[in-house]
């Protein structure tokens, strides 16, 4: 058993000054079967830690219902395995360019930027939520015999709200739960964030990508004692769809973590190992200043944020130069570099045989139709990642006039009385005039909840009701495809599937790809407009033609030698057939 407390000036291991040099790597964006391969590519990076976020909507899909919680304690007794060491972030907020910032969407649904205050309905799902997910850390801490040394409470709090109540109230939480390492708090090295972000009697932390010494010094006006740290060194950076593929150099950062360390300070690498978010939980984020009013910006299924480690598990030149800069702060060699994970051994083109159109899929494995004076949000339907079908009728005689879909925060096709009429965007919710009677059918895409800024929250759908001139259009019919209703091998049995259409149809997809040599593959699908593949009933994720990701990896756990099941669920227009082959070699 140890003992891991905080000191005056020094993290205390059994009363030895000891430097925290961690790396952040979040299991729920790495496969299990790769866990171990990618926690010892942090040891040999240098690092003797590993932290992670845990995502609340994950694991608690709706109130008092959990699912696979479990995962989190695999994952720390792994890290202990690895010979490192585990700080906990359970949120209840993580940001982390996740889903709605981590927060279950039934709870922003029902209350709103009540969240995250100490509002006793929100609070009471939080205790509850607590309750279950410490069980997975609490007999995992340092003085019990296990990795975790430190647990944050709250994230990030300073850029979102002040309610030191609710901050007390978190921590106290923490503690009733059984939770006895040190807590922190983690806040961008700005006034306004620390004061309102962290609390007498917990650790404050700072996150940042450069200029430590001054961030420090910001840090130091709040906290005049207790040891350095920054949880989230940003080392590179996420992308979002349509956007620019995100770099940065890495003679750069190592430049950046260095001055960390010069500062005698210990550092959580964000992110060591990004990972992938599949089966559709990237987030999205606003721009806008200070109120991110701007537009929607979807993150990418890919959170390779060029980081050391690649999101396929290769070292990179980062990760080369990062542990030049640990090796002068190791106790001792640094291990091996472990062998790299196999690779697919030969390009394999997908078979596609059979093709059902959405309307099928949706008598499949659809929710039954809703019936409103207006358009249902995704949270009044109870969906939380996947596609909603609207369908209201345009009255009639009447000349033509456009149609809009106010409130529109994703993607919708529009269809008129069978026709494709056009994509509307929360940008240009406009469609063409268009005369009545008519039916009109819209199929909107939820592109990820916002997960930073007072936007967080904030429903998915059509929110404002659907107009004819400004009138509002009521009888607003919708029928929900949740993704998870794909997530089985055996999900798509029922789906009345038929031949392949000519024109390249929007509608699930279905085929197979044979495997020689099972390894990480990368999925490319030349032509193909916007939706999410899935292997042997995994998950891959989105996929979108505007880029900068072109190509889903794919893990090579969820292969298997011969043939593979593949099913593509496209929103918008088909292309050629699916090509899986091996990844390009790593930078």
């Amino acid at each position: 058993m140890n003992d891991f407390t905080v000191g005056d000036t020094d993290f205390l291991l059994d009363g030895r000054p000891v430097r925290l040099l961690s790396g952040a790597l979040h299991y729920f964006r790495v496969h299990e079967e790769q866990w171990e391969h990618r926690l010892g590519l942090l040891r040999a990076m240098g690092l003797n830690c590993v932290e992670t976020y845990v995502p609340w909507n994950l694991h608690e899909p709706a109130p008092g219902r959990y699912r696979d919680v479990e995962a989190l304690g695999r994952f720390l007794d792994a890290a202990g395995d690895a010979g490192l060491w585990a700080i906990v972030r359970p949120g209840p907020y993580i940001c982390a360019e996740w889903e709605n910032g981590g927060l279950p969407y039934w709870l922003t649904g029902e209350l709103g930027t009540r969240v995250r205050t100490r509002d006793e309905t929100y609070l009471g799902h939080l205790d509850r939520w607590f309750g279950r997910v410490l069980r997975e850390v609490v007999p995992r801490q340092i003085d019990r015999g296990g990795p975790v040394l430190m647990v944050q409470a709250e994230n990030e709090y300073g850029s979102y709200g002040s309610d030191q109540v609710y901050l007390r109230h978190v921590a106290e939480l923490l503690r009733a739960e059984g939770v006895t390492v040190p807590l922190c708090t983690s806040d961008g090295p700005e006034d306004h964030m620390l004061t309102g972000g962290s609390i007498d009697g917990v650790l404050a932390t700072v996150n940042f990508g450069s200029q430590a010494a001054a961030a420090f010094e910001t840090l130091r006006r709040h906290r005049p004692s207790g040891p350095l740290m920054c949880m989230e060194f940003w080392c590179g950076w996420f992308d979002r769809w349509g956007g620019e593929h995100v770099v940065r150099d890495a003679e750069d950062a190592a430049r950046a973590l260095r001055e960390i360390l010069e500062c005698g300070a210990s550092v959580n690498v964000y992110m060591a190992h990004g990972g992938t978010n599949f089966a559709g939980w990237a987030g999205a984020n606003r721009s806008g200043g200070a109120m991110h009013d701007g537009p929607l910006e979807p993150d990418t299924t890919s959170y390779d944020y060029d980081a050391p480690i690649d999101e396929l598990g290769r070292p990179t030149a980062k990760f080369w130069a990062f542990r030049e800069v640990f090796a002068e702060y190791a106790d001792g060699p640094l291990p091996d570099v472990p062998s790299a994970w196999p690779v697919l051994g030969s390009s394999a083109t997908a078979s596609l045989t059979a093709w059902a159109d959405l309307d099928g899929v949706l008598d499949a494995v659809g929710d039954p139709v809703v019936e409103r004076p207006l358009p249902p949000t995704f949270e009044e339907l109870g969906v939380e990642r996947g596609l909603v079908h609207y369908s209201v009728d345009v009255p009639g005689p009447r000349q033509p006039y456009p149609l809009v879909a106010r409130e529109l925060r994703d993607i919708a096709v529009v269809h008129v009385d069978g026709v494709p009429a056009g994509v509307l965007t929360e940008d240009e919710p406009e469609l063409k005039p268009i005369p009545g009677p008519a039916r009109v059918d819209l199929w909107v895409e939820s592109l990820g909840r916002v997960n930073y800024g007072p936007r967080s929250g904030e429903p998915k759908g059509i929110a404002g009701g659907v107009l004819h001139e400004r009138q509002y259009l009521h009888g607003v019919r919708a029928r929900a495809l949740r993704l998870e209703a794909l997530d089985a091998p055996d999900a798509v049995d029922g789906v009345p599937f038929g031949e392949l259409p000519d024109d390249g149809s929007r509608g699930l997809y279905r085929g197979t790809v044979e495997v020689r040599g099972v390894g990480d593959a990368s999925l490319q699908l030349p032509g193909w407009t916007r939706g999410f593949v899935w292997v042997n009933g995994f998950n891959l994720g989105r996929y979108w033609s505007v880029g900068p990701q072109l190509s889903l990896y794919v893990p090579g756990p969820v292969l298997r030698e011969g043939l593979n099941d593949v099913w593509v669920l496209e929103f918008e227009g088909a292309g050629e057939a699916p090509v899986l082959s091996g990844p390009e070699r790593s930078s």
